[in-house]
């Protein structure tokens, strides 16, 4: 693989953005970009770590449910995120199948 150029890049999703407000859609259009680096193995290498602040919010509407043991389950109580205990799913899935 080559070296990809910012300015390159910048122009290309210029383009597409662009091209995107031409023929306008009824649905959310995203631009996504993969990464590949060589020689670097996550598991082992832990030079790039850290988070970034989006400037918009990805999915306003998005709901999330964690699935977990009971220690996740007291955790998702304390926040109020919505849960559902492992046992409690294993054993439904029992009863149906």
């Amino acid at each position: 693989m080559s070296k990809l150029q910012s300015d390159s890049l910048r122009e290309a999703i210029s383009i597409i953005k662009a091209a995107s407000k031409e023929k306008s859609r009824k649905l959310t259009e995203t631009i996504e970009l993969q990464i590949g680096l060589k020689n670097y193995d996550p598991q082992k290498d832990k030079r790039f770590s850290g988070s970034v602040k989006l400037p918009h919010i990805p999915r306003p509407k998005m709901k999330v449910c964690m699935l977990g043991d009971a220690q996740h389950v007291e955790e998702a109580q304390k926040i109020g995120l919505e849960y559902m205990d492992v046992a409690e799913e294993v054993k439904q899935e029992r009863e149906i199948g």
